[in-house]
Parts: C-alpha cells; sequence; structure tokens
C-alpha cells in the first residue's frame, strides 16, 4: 500500500469512490478497483493492457528501457554467466543455488527424462503429419493420468514433484513428438548429458550409433532454453494462471500454456521469420520488401522486429545475435542464402532513419530462428521449443499463485446484446 487514494466520480453516483493506490518495489503503481463491484461498476480494459491481474515476485519487464529482471537479476547476466536449470532454479526457488544446491536439482532433473513406457502407444494415436504443437497439447495434458500419485495441490511436496517431473520429461515429449513425425525411433534420454545436449542427442541421435553433441550448438540451445524461460504476465502464462485458479492439475494448466503459446500471436513469431525470409527468398527483392514495411497503407510487417512490451530493445536479442553468429560461424553457414538475406535485414534495421526512429529493432524471435533452422530443427517445432524453455515460467508462476490466498478467475463483460424478449413459437416467427 502506498497511502495514496484515488478518487473517482462518477455522474449519478451517491459519492466518489475513493481507490487504493498500490505500490510494488519497482514499476508504476496501480489502482485497486475490487470496491467498483459492491458500487455496481466494472472496468473495461479489452486485453487486459492496463490491468494487473495478480501480485508476483517473479519476473519484472520495464518494455521503455528495454529491462528484463528474472528474480532481480538481469537476464544479460543470466545469459552471459549461468544455464538454463540455475535459471530454473532461480525461477522455482526465489535465489540462485549454491554449488550443493544446483548439483542436487539438476541430478533429480536429470534423473526423471524418462516418461513412462505406455506413453509412446499414446503418440501412435496421432497421424504422422501433425503438428507436432498439437501433440504436445494431448500429451501433456494427458501426463496426469501416468502421474497421478503427486496431484494434491495443496501439498507443497506433491507440486515440487510434478514441477521436477514436467522440466525433466518436457525436452523428451518435445524429441518424441518431432521423432515420431518424421517416422523414425524414439531416443531413450542420456542422464550423462547436460540438459540441452540430451535434449539434442533425443532430437537428432539414432539408436544406431553415438551421438556426437558439437558444445557450440548445445550451448545455442541452452540459450535459447533460457530467454524464453519466463516473460511475465503475457498470454500463455495468464492462461496458466487462469486455469490454475480452478484447482486444475499442474499439467492441465501446462497444457492450457501450451495451447496459448501455440496462436501465432504469440508463440509462432520465430517460426513466422523463417517463413518470410522463404517469402523474400533472394537478396534483390529486399528492397521491395522493406518499401511494403514503410509503407502505411500496407498491412504487411516485417516479422522479427520490434515487440508488443519493448518499446526500446529487447535485452534478450543483444545475446541472441552473438549466439546466432556463433552458431552460424561455427557451422559455416554464412553464405547460406537465407541467412544472408537475415543478415542484410538486420543492417538495414539498425542502420535505416525509418527503423531506428521507429524503435524497429531485431527482436528475440528474429534471432531464435535462425539459429534453430541452423541446427537443422524444422519450423513446425520451432514452437515446441519455446514451449519447451518456457516450462518453467508456467511452473512457477502455477506455484507461486497456488502457494498464496488467490480467487478462481472471472474476468467481467460489456454487455451489449439483445435486451430481455419473449419467445416466439416457430410458426408464428417472421
Amino acid at each position: 500500500m502506498s497511502g495514496k487514494t484515488a478518487r473517482l466520480s462518477i455522474p449519478g453516483a451517491a459519492a466518489e469512490l475513493e481507490l487504493p493506490v498500490l505500490s510494488g518495489t519497482m514499476g508504476p503503481d496501480v489502482v485497486d478497483v475490487q470496491a467498483l463491484t459492491a458500487n455496481g461498476y466494472f472496468t473495461y480494459d479489452p486485453g487486459f493492457v492496463s490491468t494487473a491481474s495478480c501480485e508476483s515476485r517473479i519476473t519484472y519487464i520495464d518494455g521503455d528501457r528495454g529491462i528484463l529482471l528474472h528474480r532481480g537479476y538481469p537476464i544479460e547476466q543470466l545469459a552471459e554467466k549461468s544455464d538454463y536449470l540455475e535459471v530454473c532454479y532461480l525461477l522455482m526457488y526465489g535465489e540462485l543455488p549454491d554449488a550443493g544446491q544446483k548439483k542436487r536439482f539438476v541430478d533429480v532433473v536429470m534423473r526423471h527424462t524418462m516418461v513412462h513406457e505406455q506413453l509412446q502407444f499414446f503418440y501412435r494415436g496421432f497421424r504422422r503429419d501433425a503438428h507436432p504443437m498439437a501433440i504436445m497439447c494431448g500429451v501433456v495434458g494427458a501426463l496426469s493420468a501416468f502421474y497421478h500419485d503427486a496431484l494434491n495441490i495443496t501439498d507443497e511436496e506433491h507440486r515440487e514433484i510434478a514441477a521436477f517431473r514436467l522440466l525433466a520429461k518436457m525436452p523428451t515429449l518435445a524429441a518424441m513428438s518431432y521423432k515420431y513425425s518424421i517416422g523414425m525411433p524414439f531416443m531413450y534420454p542420456d542422464n550423462t548429458l547436460d540438459y540441452a545436449s540430451n535434449f539434442l542427442h533425443m532430437m537428432f541421435g539414432n539408436p544406431c550409433e553415438k551421438t556426437k553433441i558439437n558444445p557450440v550448438l548445445a550451448r545455442a540451445m541452452d540459450r535459447i532454453f533460457l530467454l524464453h524461460a519466463d516473460h511475465e504476465q503475457n498470454a500463455s502464462t495468464s492462461a496458466v494462471r487462469l486455469t490454475g485458479s480452478t484447482g486444475a492439475n499442474p499439467f492441465a494448466c501446462i497444457a492450457a500454456g501450451i495451447a496459448a503459446l501455440w496462436g501465432p500471436a504469440h508463440g509462432g513469431a520465430n517460426e513466422a521469420v523463417l517463413t518470410q525470409l522463404e517469402q523474400i527468398g533472394d537478396e534483390s527483392r529486399i528492397p521491395e520488401f522493406i518499401a511494403r514495411a514503410k509503407d502505411k497503407n500496407d498491412p504487411f510487417r516485417l516479422m522479427g522486429f520490434g515487440h508488443r512490451v519493448y518499446k526500446n530493445f529487447d535485452p534478450r536479442a543483444k545475446v541472441m545475435k552473438q549466439t546466432c553468429d556463433e552458431v552460424l560461424s561455427e557451422l559455416g553457414l554464412e553464405k547460406d542464402p537465407l541467412f544472408r538475406i537475415a543478415q542484410k535485414l538486420e543492417r538495414i534495421a539498425t542502420e535505416d532513419e525509418y527503423f531506428v526512429q521507429k524503435k524497429l529493432y531485431p527482436n528475440v524471435d528474429f534471432y531464435s530462428g535462425i539459429i534453430l533452422r541452423a541446427l537443422g530443427i524444422p519450423t513446425n517445432m520451432f514452437t515446441v521449443i519455446f514451449a519447451t524453455g518456457r516450462t518453467i515460467g508456467w511452473i512457477a508462476h502455477w506455484h507461486e499463485m497456488i502457494s498464496a490466498s488467490y480467487k478462481i478467475g472471472r474476468p467481467r463483460q460489456l454487455y451489449t446484446g439483445y435486451t430481455p424478449r419473449d419467445y416466439v413459437p416457430i410458426d408464428r416467427r417472421p
């Protein structure tokens, strides 16, 4: 509580309403509008762009200044000095682990990477050409049928067990979705590998030979997971919280997050980047697409530039660009036609006055899409990998909500339909 109040005067109301103003540790103050309901009013905020739906201590974003903090730590520092599983520990427990805590955490995660053997039969119910995200929605939601021994959400130990299972098994399920789509045998996890290397092993290995993982590519994969780990109250995280507010089991909640992430306006951005690069096709066509992007009468927009939240620059993009350069160099792909188009677009966006003035800088999706393609990952798997990295953020927000006092989510509406009218028998209708 800030001690301040906002006064709301509504014509026809008996008196002015006094609404408390709340202050967080960072960010703008918020007006507590809960008292409106008792006085017969709701707020109207399509998209909830001006509404704080919860109180959280996990992630803070300042889009105007290009700041992203996880538990207070800048994302740039975490990406440079940490790794994905350490960030997972940070998001779950609120502090960075010491050496012993990290070892125990990593050991638990890596010991639970295998999934129930009967799950492979579940996959066979899908068509081979099914989209991997469709498979993930179904399989993750079905985990509660395989791991129903720890589903009491009021029990903190059960919540922790579910969290470890989701974090450990998500890469396995993601890789299985890919292997199933191309008709190749599922690869069992190799628990001697780190989290990212193990995922690449399950994606690209085969039972006939030992998998060789390039450490540069494994580090790139780890950074992609890390840079997508959490992003505050976005659509999919809000879906997880809303579903969790009903008391639903954690697997159902994460499946809801996956379904929300599948939307092209949310998780499909890096896939859209690659689709657009392929649409451009040749460097000679770049000026045509740049001109369209500048034409205010053309609905076309250049994918991977600018961000809804970040009005300055995406703090994740700088790290992802560095990783992108490392991967392309390691694989000798600097002269690949598609990557040359991407590099030229990047130069134009950082030098052209139109893009600079409007702050349309390359964002994390621009670089992550290029990296994933370089790794040999098909575009229909991009959002699955996003979901794999984001799982820990969903878990952390779900756990934070369940651990505190919460109410079932119940948004209101501005009704604009018919007023009451009488039923007319069918033979008397015009």
